[in-house]
């Protein structure tokens, strides 16, 4: 199957003029794998930082008794105002998501909570493999162009009566670059670095292996051999761990008859299999577990579909927040699989080596990175 598909040698990417990568020490470098149900945040000096992807339009409407309780904030972006935090957030499942205010404002709040507030950031970020390249290969660059752009618009956040907060300053993304979801995780997987040396690990580079980055509205495969993507067998399918949620929404729709859960109430029961309702718990293990098992199944079916037995593959490495939520059910899939080290963070991991040793064209076997990197 491999030997036969369309491989796509385009893994180097577009070099950077060096003019445009700042050397100002009070520039932050950032992985940012901003998913449909979680953004997770990568830092150089080793920090990851996660938070749902939840917001909605609109001001919070809550007064704080206490502003060390705070749990909800605003931001306004091109004159719409967002609430962001522990809220019951808009659906991120739609085509736009990647481009819009709302995911503007979730990454911007993501980047508060990494402590960047005030700060310029040079950050990389990512779309779903099938969103990134069209089946035969080419990128499609209107949209790869149009999330480069929009994450550089400008944010601010607001105080409760929505005037600019002090407290908080906006941070303005100076430098961005989009790249493959899955295939982020690759770079992750082939680049080793420690606090005294960066190298391109050269057993790695020329094994052939399949990514299966298991996300919230999207599964990606990537496959790569001989630093070449084999379109042939990568691709997304619309499916991850959001389903779930769905099912399970249904399920207690239709067996409790009640409407519109909370999103917030929702994600809890998913997590910890019970539900509160009129005071009382309720125990929904039977629901979470059935709605896990349709993904896995449909998720199994696909994965076979795309890398068939993976005998040709050295290795088939799970990423994503689903391989981590998933594991038990994945586990047996392939004799030569490997979820990866905190897989949930993977993707952000691999866009900020990225960014660090990719775009600046500085990655050489042995590079040590001085104390800015």
């Amino acid at each position: 199957m491999m030997s036969t598909a369309r491989q796509d040698n385009s893994l180097e990417p577009q070099r950077l003029p060096m003019e445009e990568i700042s050397t100002d020490v009070s520039v932050a470098q950032v992985g940012m794998d901003d998913g449909y149900a979680d953004t997770k945040v990568a830092l150089p000096d080793g920090r990851l930082v996660s938070i749902p992807s939840r917001a909605r339009v609109g001001q919070a409407g809550v007064t704080w008794i206490r502003e060390t309780a705070q749990s909800i904030f605003e931001y306004k972006t091109e004159g719409t105002v967002y609430s962001v935090g522990v809220v019951d957030g808009e659906p991120t499942q739609f085509d736009e998501y990647p481009t819009s205010g709302l995911n503007r404002v979730i990454v911007q709040h993501a980047l508060h909570q990494a402590g960047l507030s005030g700060r310029s950031v040079h950050l990389v970020s990512g779309l779903p493999v099938g969103r990134f390249y069209r089946k035969d290969g080419q990128r499609r660059q209107t949209l790869i162009d149009q999330k480069c752009d929009s994450l550089k618009k400008t944010v601010e956040p607001l105080t409760r009566e929505g005037n600019p907060d002090g407290s908080r300053l906006k941070t303005s993304v100076a430098f961005h670059e989009v790249i493959p979801e899955a295939l982020a995780a690759w770079y992750d997987h082939v680049i080793d670095c420690d606090k005294e040396n960066v190298r391109l690990d050269t057993e790695k580079l020329s094994a052939p292996i399949a990514i299966v980055d298991i996300g919230g509205r999207t599964t990606d495969y990537v496959v790569v051999q001989n630093q070449a993507v084999v379109h042939g067998a990568s691709g997304s399918l619309n499916r991850g761990l959001l389903d779930v949620k769905a099912w399970v929404s249904n399920g207690i729709e239709e067996h409790f008859d009640v409407v519109n859960i909370g999103e917030q109430r929702l994600d809890h029961a998913v997590k910890a299999n019970t539900l509160r309702l009129h005071g009382k718990a309720y125990d929904v293990t039977d629901l979470v577990k059935s709605a896990k098992h349709e993904l896995v199944e449909r998720l199994y079916m696909e994965t076979r579909r795309q890398l068939g037995q993976g005998a040709e593959l050295d290795r088939i490495l799970f990423v994503g927040g689903g391989s981590a939520a998933l594991a038990t059910d994945i586990a047996d899939w392939f004799p030569n699989q490997t979820i990866a080290d905190h897989a949930a963070f993977a993707n952000a991991r691999g866009m900020l080596k990225y960014l660090q040793y990719v775009c600046d064209d500085r990655i050489t076997p042995g590079h040590k990175p001085d104390d800015n990197e």
